[in-house]
Order: C-alpha cells, then sequence, then structure tokens
C-alpha cells in the first residue's frame, strides 16, 4: 500500500445569499484558489456550477478534523499577519483598479476591448482603443496599443504604447514601451502601478503608494 500525506489549506464556510457568496469569491479568487472549500450546508446548482466553472475544490456538509491544539509560534502569528495586510491591499487594489475601469468607460464607453484570455508566446495583439486584459502576458507575447492599457496580471511579454496610461505589474522579463520610452522594470514588479506621461515625463506611481519616480 502507498500512502502520501498533503498539508491543505481549508476554507470553512456557509452563505445564504448566493449572490453574495459568488461575490466574495470573485473579489479574493486569488486566496481561496488553491484552498479546499468545505460549505456547512446544502448547495444549490448556481453554487456548484460556479465552482465548477472557477475550478475551485470543494466538499459539502463534512465535518473535518480538527487536530491537536497547539501554541501558534511567533513566526506563523507573523505569517497571518501578514497574509491578512497582503489581503487588504489586494482588495484596496482591486477597488481602485475598478473606479480606474469606471472612470474609462464614462470617458470613451464604446472603445474599450475587454479580453480575459491568457496571452500566449508567439501572439501579438494590436489594440486601437483601451484595452482591459483580465489574464497575464507571456514571454515572447506582444501589445501594441495606441489607447489606455489595464493588466490585472503578471506581464512577463512585451508591451508598447501611446495611451494616456497603463496600469500593469511586470516581472524582469518583461519589456516594456511606453510613448516609445523604455521603463524600468525595478518600477513595476512586485505590484500593480500605474504609468502615466505628465509634462513630458513619465510618472510611475504604484497603487497603493502614493510615490513618483521618474523615468
Amino acid at each position: 500500500m502507498q500512502t502520501k500525506q498533503y498539508s491543505v489549506q481549508v476554507c470553512e464556510t456557509s452563505y445564504t445569499d448566493e449572490d453574495k457568496f459568488i461575490s466574495f469569491f470573485d473579489t479574493n479568487y486569488n486566496f481561496f484558489q488553491n484552498h479546499l472549500i468545505v460549505i456547512n450546508r446544502d448547495i444549490s446548482e448556481k453554487i456548484e456550477n460556479y465552482l465548477n466553472e472557477k475550478e475551485l475544490k470543494f466538499l459539502v456538509n463534512v465535518t473535518l478534523p480538527k487536530g491537536q491544539t497547539r501554541k501558534v509560534t511567533p513566526k506563523e502569528s507573523q505569517e497571518e499577519k501578514d497574509f491578512e495586510v497582503e489581503k487588504n491591499r489586494y482588495i484596496s487594489a482591486r477597488k481602485e483598479l475598478e473606479e480606474e475601469l469606471l472612470k474609462l468607460s464614462k470617458k470613451t464607453p464604446t472603445n474599450i476591448k475587454v479580453i480575459d484570455s491568457l496571452l500566449r508566446s508567439g501572439q501579438e495583439l494590436k489594440v486601437d482603443g483601451d484595452l482591459l486584459l483580465l489574464n497575464r502576458v507571456n514571454s515572447g507575447a506582444r501589445i501594441i496599443i495606441e489607447g489606455n492599457l489595464i493588466i490585472t496580471q503578471i506581464v512577463d511579454g512585451s508591451i508598447r504604447c501611446n495611451g494616456e496610461f497603463m496600469m500593469l505589474k511586470a516581472s524582469s522579463k518583461a519589456n516594456i514601451v511606453f510613448h516609445d520610452v523604455e521603463v524600468n522594470n525595478e518600477f513595476l514588479k512586485d505590484r500593480l502601478s500605474r504609468v502615466e506621461l505628465i509634462n513630458n515625463e513619465i510618472q510611475i506611481t504604484p497603487v497603493l503608494k502614493e510615490t513618483n519616480w521618474g523615468a
């Protein structure tokens, strides 16, 4: 007999409102996509279809063993605090992103292209207007855009943007050019940042911290 032992992160929950349940897991999807979700009640077809569509792992009406109580170490306590800080930052960033999208939609309501698919290596996307990309840009992929650009996931590929602003997060492999000026990836690393041209100077502002750099 062969056995394997796993350490699993579990989110135990219940709900009374289907829409609020779905909205909560949509908003916090990045935190729960690798969790086992235990729902302490019978679930509706709508909830079940949503969880399956999002490929979230779940169990229904299961009592999990709690294990032996032990004292939380200082390191674990700090990790929990850090997790809460990052979660709150993520929620704040999402709120600010939604506000930016609302401003953008009011400005050019008929000229926004929304894409939720992954941009793979070798693909090139050309856009004349504004673009909201709800996925990542892989290394070897390229976006050429004349309007404003918002990318919610990490960028590993190439970006050429001539709009009023960009909002993105890039890795060290990315090649980001804004108005023919190559942007230093260090300013776009590990956080969503806004890039815009002000008085012929490129300004980069982290979404969660009001700090400007000239590029």
